[in-house]
């Protein structure tokens, strides 16, 4: 029986459907031994530090990778960085294939004057300041204005909004970081808009996420009449099932007229930021509209309009990306996810795409390697396997049961390689 060892670099949704994969894939002839690094100590990526915290049924997805993860041939190597911990060149000469499944945690810029200002940040940097990420946890948003603007037409710009003008007493069943909660209670902001550059017709928010947003219980919810009539005008008759199902979802919310709450999320289509304002921080953004220039007051800017993969030694990245074909990088070196096609779809989404890629790579293994246990490279390093991931898990479920919350997350990475081997 021949029995081939695989690397999958990174521990989010991507990287677990590609080890299920390959799992799926294993018959008595060929089976897969297959290792996942992760940089932090916690795996999920996405799942954990990404996915808003007052939407718990999408992190249930994390029960299928703690099936995969319990299966037999799989090991993870949490808190070991590439790079760092290990070189890519290390990996491909012990692995039969090795899998970048890195995401694409950097946030895009606008590229307009302004944007340097203090409270101008990256949705990269605010969602995961928000869901506890060790690397985030010092970033200190101010709240001490009255409006906030978030700039992006997608599911992250409308999490990153709603996350502000929810009532905060909402989060404390969730497992939002405790700092944010804090920070969010303390919080003058009562009026936040998205705005998007397009018309409400090219929207990238899912028709989901638009429906539940009527049911905010603390919360008034806009959108402009005129801006829903005029894309479903412009759209006619060829219109995407996807975009009708938008356009219905959007045309419900502009058909409300009831405003009793304090605190307000409002939708501005087809204005373009031109510039954000202020001597030594954000004071207004400037706008270019289809009737001029607006320029609205404000005193934060959260900006959500895409992400690029970062750079890891020895893996090209173009556009955003890692380049590659149909998810192959090079000799035993592939890609899965985000850091593959960009940032786009769902979590299910890295399921079909992983399948793919691993078939890929499947129909290119010939004879496995034998190579030498990765182990021995990483002599007395602090490596966080899935027993001691489990033992973190536990303690955070355990610390938030009181309160009545899923969790509460350890943040500081100390702490987690304490509880992790003590």
């Amino acid at each position: 029986m021949a029995q081939f060892k695989v690397a999958i670099v990174g521990a989010g949704p991507s990287g677990y459907f590609a080890a299920q994969a390959l799992q799926n894939l294993a018959t008595e002839e060929c089976s897969f031994a297959i290792d996942m690094f992760e940089r932090l100590p916690t795996p999920w990526g996405l799942v954990r530090s990404g996915v808003a915290p007052d939407h718990p049924k999408i992190k249930t997805v994390s029960k299928v990778f703690e099936k995969i993860a319990n299966t037999q041939g799989f090991r993870l190597f949490a808190n070991v960085e590439l790079g760092k911990d290990l070189s890519l060149a290390e990996l491909q000469e012990r692995y039969d294939a090795v899998i970048i499944a890195t995401g694409s945690p950097k946030g895009k810029k606008l590229g307009i004057p302004g944007e340097d200002l203090a409270n101008s940040m990256s949705a990269a940097d605010f969602v995961p300041w928000y869901n506890a990420h060790p690397d985030f946890a010092g970033i200190t948003p101010d709240f001490s204005c009255d409006t906030a603007i978030v700039i992006g037409a997608g599911n992250v710009a409308m999490d990153v909004a709603r996350m502000m003008a929810i009532a905060p007493h909402e989060l404390d069943p969730t497992d939002t970081a405790d700092h944010a909660i804090d920070a969010l209670k303390k919080s003058s902001i009562r009026k936040v808009y998205i705005s998007a550059r397009r018309g409400a017709e090219f929207a990238a928010f899912t028709s989901p996420e638009l429906r539940e947003l009527p049911k905010l219980e603390h919360t008034n919810v806009r959108m402009s009449k005129e801006d829903i009539a005029q894309a479903i005008a412009r759209v006619g008759d060829a219109i995407e099932k996807d975009t009708k199902s938008n356009l219905d979802a959007m045309t419900l919310i502009a058909e409300n007229n009831d405003f009793p709450h304090e605190r307000t999320m409002e939708f501005l289509f087809q204005h373009t930021p031109k510039a954000i304002l202020g001597d030594e921080k954000v004071e207004a953004i400037l706008f270019d509209t289809p009737t001029g220039e607006v320029k609205i007051e404000c005193g934060l800017v959260v900006t959500a309009i895409g992400y690029f993969a970062d750079g890891v030694e020895g893996v090209p990245v173009e556009s955003g990306k890692v380049k590659n074909v149909d998810g192959k990088v090079a000799e035993n070196l592939y890609v899965v996810g985000w850091a593959k096609r960009g940032p786009s779809g769902v979590i299910g989404t890295n399921k079909s795409d992983a399948a793919a890629v691993i078939e890929l790579l499947v129909s290119n293994l010939s004879a496995p390697k034998n190579a030498a246990d990765i182990k021995e490279l990483l002599g007395d390093k602090k490596i966080v396997e899935q027993s001691h991931w489990e033992k973190i898990n536990a303690a955070e479920v355990a610390a938030g049961e009181p309160d009545g919350k899923p969790r509460r997350k350890v943040v500081a990475i100390p702490e987690m390689l304490n509880i992790a081997h003590n």
